[in-house]
């Protein structure tokens, strides 16, 4: 039997998606995902299913203990009150309903050993959401190389992390340093409780980090593995969640 793996969606209170793609009308909020996500799930050999916002989060409480893994997705910066900061300039479009839902399934999926992975924004809400801080933008407040490279193909890898011995992370590629894509421009400034970097880039940005005490697979990773698409060595994130959420799922039934 597949795993079915919830993926968080982004959430707009806004209408510009549906009038920008001449589908909605004027008034309308969207919930809505990237493809690569579902695409990356269904090719390890898991069922994706979108969770959306809800105005009561708990409500979907109930649903979420019956997946095998989660999915927390990238999308709008995360808002700097959750990390206990004030909001400076540098920092983007915070979207405040989705900093909730998903610190909420964060927090729901780590309480019920529910494999997880993190990605971008993901990453950095798990992180915050176990006491970390954050960079609202790593150029001008780390004094970091540029790492918003929107002027490249989305799968291309344009620098080298190197990957902490003794993680799950090194233990998925079975080597200390991979090359990979990246799309941010805020990033974990610290961790907190139960959370260990596991990869650093070349100048020194955290780009990922395990937690544990809670499910068996807890990892965030910074760059966009979905993304990279033609890349066998990238799929084996999603391979070994799937793997962990496939034993989740046996356990079950």
């Amino acid at each position: 039997m597949k795993p079915v793996i919830g993926i968080t969606c982004n959430y707009d209170s806004k209408d510009t998606v549906g009038m920008t793609s001449h589908m909605g009308i004027a008034g309308q909020d969207w919930n809505f995902v990237a493809g690569d996500y579902v695409y990356a799930v269904e090719k390890a050999g898991g069922i994706p299913v979108i969770l959306p916002r809800l105005k009561d989060m708990e409500v979907l409480a109930p649903f979420l203990e019956t997946l095998d893994g989660v999915i927390i997705t990238g999308g709008h910066d995360v808002d700097p009150r959750d990390y206990g900061a004030r909001i400076t300039g540098k920092c983007g479009r915070i979207v405040p309903e989705r900093d909730e839902m998903d610190l909420m399934i964060t927090h729901f999926a780590y309480d019920h050993r529910i494999p997880m992975l993190g990605i971008c924004r993901g990453a950095q809400i798990m992180a915050v959401a176990f006491g970390g801080t954050m960079y609202q933008d790593v150029e001008s407040e780390g004094g970091f190389l540029h790492h918003f490279m929107d002027n490249s193909p989305r799968e291309y890898a344009v620098h080298k992390n190197k990957l902490t011995e003794g993680t799950r992370l090194r233990e998925i590629f079975g080597k200390d340093e991979i090359a990979v894509n990246s799309y941010h421009h805020q990033a974990i400034r610290t961790v907190g409780e139960n959370t260990t970097v596991a990869a650093v880039s070349e100048d020194g940005v955290i780009e990922a980090v395990v937690i544990g005490g809670g499910p068996e697979f807890c990892l965030a990773v910074q760059w966009h593995p979905e993304m990279m698409f033609a890349s066998a060595e990238q799929q084996k994130i999603f391979g070994a969640l799937i793997e962990a959420s496939k034993k989740k799922c046996d356990r079950k039934n």
